[in-house]
């Protein structure tokens, strides 16, 4: 990435952890979602990625089975800790967050 790219995308995640440290008591439910392309393992990585933590996880494929879109609801400690998981899911190819 570039450097204003990554000035955005920082700003981005600055904002985000303002907004949800003002709307939420930690710890507190979180609902990620995310489309995939339906290719490879992609929801595989999307659902490793909340292994462990309790997540209750939905997919639904779209009508043409290209994509699928998955919801998963868990408790997070933090609003850092959010970030950390759409960071860390975001290096999977084509991933769009919601």
């Amino acid at each position: 990435m570039n450097q204003e790219q990554d000035k955005i995308t920082k700003e981005f995640y600055d904002r985000l952890k303002v907004e949800l440290n003002n709307s939420n008591s930690w710890p507190a439910e979180y609902l990620f979602k995310f489309i995939v392309p339906t290719v490879n393992d992609n929801v595989e990585k999307v659902e490793n990625a909340f292994n462990c933590m309790g997540a209750v996880i939905k997919t639904t494929k779209s009508k043409t089975a290209k994509f699928t879109s998955i919801s998963v609801d868990v408790t997070m400690k933090s609003a850092e800790e959010i970030i950390e998981k759409y960071q860390e899911v975001s290096t999977i190819k084509g991933i769009v967050s919601l």
